[in-house]
Order: structure tokens, then sequence, then C-alpha cells
């Protein structure tokens, strides 16, 4: 079921209804109703996945009881070492056994021996990836004592299976959603028209930016022989901008849904294609997924401490396991080098910790040293993402030769210009709206109510103008 989807535009409402009306003021009420909603949207891609998210559940909420309950470390130990690796286990096979039995094949070719991969013919369950990363965080946290272990079998259902977040994250914590499950919800009117505005941009991001990027995006990645340089460039770009829209208009969505339902979601986006440097990129792109990795694999190898090997050491590690987690493709991993490469001199000079706050506050436009840094950012995430985009290696390469060429100062083949000049106003508006939770929360809130009121229904024609063929959201795949 996809947000954007007739599907859900009637689910929505009905799971409102009930929560606020029939579940009012009834902590269990609103929980066992949210759960039921919960499966069953996720029942709605294939039932047969409420199998495995069910025992990944069970599994996670019996070791986290067993890691609290026994005395000794060795035993709590046990207890992790079970769950972690079951979870990964169920994670590589469904996700990354075919990948390294084809590349054990090929590497057995190379070296003059005849054989032929195993391959499973399985398909991805979709969010495994996000949900196997709540129960591993929420275990790891009760074995270093940070968080008591649930005993509410509801509740944690709940926490692992929150439909907004369900199949494409933000990745939770159980220290920030499980305390926001315990407590009865009231509704606020507030709130919940903040999560309809939040809502709004996420389904103009997707529908009306992302989706026609991706045309043109596609278009030109799976026939780039024929195109100039000029034009795998605009491609490049319209990827760039495709992928942003697409997760961070998710992202929307996911944290407006949850708000309409009083539960509050971590942020997944702060405008991260207004970054001055690749560390500061990564502290607003995907912060979920990158403070994971930051809080459970980088900090415990030591993170920016230590001598100057540890810290080069520590920073692959953990971009490699993030291109890996993206997929199993080479692409992936090459992607993940890429962005460890173009961090790692501020972590070397102690520089990635300098821009904290985001660019430009309190102020309407940058310097002209801001934007050239935003620009040469933003240039490196692009160089990025062709390889992100890419079938494979070779592939990458090859459009990126096309790319450095003479031809890319000859006129684009493709050069949409409206969709160019909707992707300025979703930039401007994103750019007035940087010191935000998102891009419209306070944009025309100073109008007059008939403009504000207007430019909202604008909004709303437009997504509805380009409605057509539902579109899966990226991430979905990971």
């Amino acid at each position: 079921m996809l947000f954007n989807s007739i599907h859900f535009a009637l689910f929505l409402p009905v799971v409102w209804l009930l929560y606020w009306f029939a579940a009012k003021n009834k902590l269990q009420r609103q929980n066992r109703l949210l759960l039921l909603a919960s499966l069953y949207f996720y029942a709605s891609w294939d039932w047969r996945f409420l199998l495995l998210l069910s025992f990944s559940i069970l599994l996670d909420y019996a070791s986290g009881i067993q890691i609290e309950r026994v005395q000794k470390k060795s035993s709590k130990k046990i207890w992790l070492i079970l769950s972690i690796g079951i979870n990964l286990g169920f994670l590589g096979i469904f996700k990354y056994f075919n990948f390294f039995s084809e590349t054990f094949a090929d590497a057995c070719h190379l070296m003059g021996f005849k054989t032929h991969p195993l391959l499973l013919n399985v398909v991805l369950p979709v969010g495994i990836s996000f949900y196997t990363f709540h129960g591993l965080s929420y275990v790891i946290d009760i074995y270093y004592q940070r968080i008591k272990a649930e005993k509410n079998l509801v509740d944690y259902a709940l926490f692992v299976s929150f439909f907004p977040l369900l199949v494409a994250g933000p990745i939770e914590r159980a220290t920030h959603l499980l305390p926001q499950l315990k407590k009865v919800r009231t509704f606020d009117y507030k709130n919940s028209v903040n999560g309809l505005r939040q809502i709004l941009w996420g389904l103009f991001k997707k529908m009306v930016i992302a989706d026609q990027c991706a045309d043109f995006a596609d278009t030109i990645f799976n026939h780039y022989a024929g195109f100039s340089g000029s034009t795998r460039m605009v491609g490049a770009f319209f990827f760039t901008i495709q992928i942003y829209c697409d997760f961070s208009g998710y992202s929307d969505m996911a944290l407006g849904i949850a708000r309409l339902l009083g539960i509050d979601l971590l942020r997944n986006f702060a405008f991260p294609y207004f970054s001055r440097n690749m560390a500061e990129f990564w502290r607003r792109w995907h912060i979920s997924l990158s403070s994971w990795f930051r809080d459970y694999v980088y900090i415990p190898l030591g993170g920016s401490k230590g001598n100057t090997f540890t810290k080069i050491r520590n920073v692959f590690i953990i971009f490699l396991l993030s291109g890996f987690w993206h997929g199993a493709n080479f692409t992936f991993i090459f992607w993940g080098l890429l962005n460890a490469l173009f961090i790692l001199p501020s972590v070397i000079f102690k520089s990635n910790r300098n821009y904290m706050e985001i660019v430009a506050k309190g102020r309407t436009w940058p310097t002209l040293g801001e934007f050239t840094s935003m620009f040469i950012t933003f240039c490196l995430a692009i160089f990025a993402w062709i390889f992100f985009r890419s079938p494979n290696l070779n592939s990458a390469f090859n459009y990126l030769n096309g790319i450095f060429s003479s031809s890319l100062f000859s006129k684009p083949e493709i050069f949409p210009k409206l969709l160019l000049l909707q992707v300025g106003i979703m930039i401007f508006i994103e750019w007035l709206g940087r010191e935000q939770q998102y891009g419209i929360e306070r944009f025309a809130s100073k109008w007059p109510r008939i403009l504000r009121w207007g430019f909202y229904y604008v909004l709303i024609l437009t997504c509805i103008y380009y409605a057509g063929v539902e579109k899966q959201f990226i991430y979905f795949q990971f």
C-alpha cells in the first residue's frame, strides 16, 4: 500500500476516525488499533511477509526480556548474539545470499574453476532492512542498560511495525518511540494541521517533482550511449533531485501521518543539499540511518578518536556498511567508498563539526563563500549518485566518460523547461523554510487566509494533475 495510492487515501481516514473516536483516551485501545492497522498495511504488500515480521518481533521481544532477566554477563551476551545473529542471518539470506553466491562463482571463474552459483528464488520482503535495525537497536540498548525491556508485547510490536515508518523508516529508537506508546494520546488540532501540511508537501515532492524527474532520469540512464555529455549531466541532476524528493517526500508523509495520530517520529532529512561540506551533508541526509551507524558502529569502534589510521579505518567501515545496507551490488559499495573519500579530509583535519547550524541562519541569502561551498558539495553528491543509480560499475564509468568529454558543452537533447521551473520553485520554497522542520511548515503563514489556502489548493491540484500510475518509493527496495 503506497502513501500516494487510492488504497491508502481510504485507509488513513478510517484509521484516523477509529483512533480518535472509537479508541479515544484509551491507551490499550489506541495501541491495539494501530497495531492491527499496521499489520493490515504490511499484509497489503504480501500477507506472507507478516510471518517474517512476526518472527522478528517475537525474537527480539523475548531476547530483550532474557537479556534483562539473566544475571551473568556471559548469558546476556549469548542472548544478544542470538538475536543479532538470527536477524542478520535472515537479512543476509533474503538480501545478500545471491550476491555472495554470484560473487564467489565469478571469483572461481577468474581462477580457472567452473562453477554455477546457487541462487535463491525469493522475494525481498519490503522494509526488512528497516524493521531489522529497529529490533537490533532495541536489544543492544537493553544489553548496555540504556533502556528496560518492554514487557507489553502489543506495545513492542507496535514500536517495530508502526505503519508510517514500517517500510522505509525513519529507523526509530526504542528510547524515543516506546515512551510515547506508553502514554494516552489526545487530539491536538494544531499538531494535526501541521501534520496535514507536511503530508501535502511530501506528496508534492513525490508526485510532482520526483516522479517527473524519474521519467527523464530513467530515459537518459537507460539509453545513455546515445546521449551527449550535457544530456547525461541533465540525467544525473534529475536523479539527484529525484532521490531526494522521493525519499524526503516519503519521510515528510511518514512524519505527517504520525503527527495526525499524536506521535512524533525522528526527523530523517534536514535540507541536505544546502550543506557546505560532505560531513554536514551526512548529518542531514537519512539522519536516522546515519545516526544509527554512528551510535552502534562508529563510536564503539572509537569514532574520531585515536590515531589517523584508526580514524580512516572507522570512516571507511561505516560508509562501506552504509553502501552495503542499500543493496547487494558493487555500485552501492563503491558509492559508499566514494562518500568515505569525500568526508575523510574533514575528519582528519577535525573540521567535520564545523557546520552544525543550517546555512545562512537568520539571513535571507548565503554569502558567496557559502554558496560556493554548497555548489561544490552538491556536485560531489551528483557524482556519487551516478554510481548509486547505475546498474553496474561498468555502466557508471561509461556514463561518466561521456560527461567528461567535449560534448558536455553541447546543447542537451533533453531539457524540460517546465520541470526545471518546478524544481526551482521547490528548492526556493525549501530554502525559505530551511530553518523549520520541513519546507512549508511556516511558509505563507503570514499571508491572508485566502492566499494561504490558495497556495495549499495549488499544491493539491498540482498533485492531482500529475497523479497517474502509482510509482513506488525508491527506498522500498532497500
